[in-house]
C-alpha cells in the first residue's frame, strides 16, 4: 500500500466529492419535497435563510 501524501491526498478528495454530492442531492429532495408533494409554490423558497427560520419557528415554539 502507498501511504504517502499523494494517497491521503485521493481519499481526501474523494471524500469532499462525496460529501458535496449528498449536500445537492439534499438540496434537490428538499426541492422536490417542497414544491411537488408539499403543494409548496417556489421550488427555491425552501433554500432560503427565511423559510428556515420560520420552519424551526413552529418546532420550538
Amino acid at each position: 500500500m502507498d501511504f504517502g501524501l499523494k494517497y491521503v491526498a485521493r481519499h481526501l478528495l474523494f471524500i469532499l466529492l462525496v460529501a458535496i454530492l449528498c449536500l445537492i442531492f439534499l438540496a434537490i429532495g428538499l426541492m422536490l419535497g417542497y414544491s411537488i408533494f408539499g403543494q409548496g409554490d417556489n421550488p427555491f423558497a425552501i433554500l432560503s435563510p427565511n423559510k428556515w427560520s420560520d420552519i424551526f419557528a413552529k418546532f420550538t415554539g
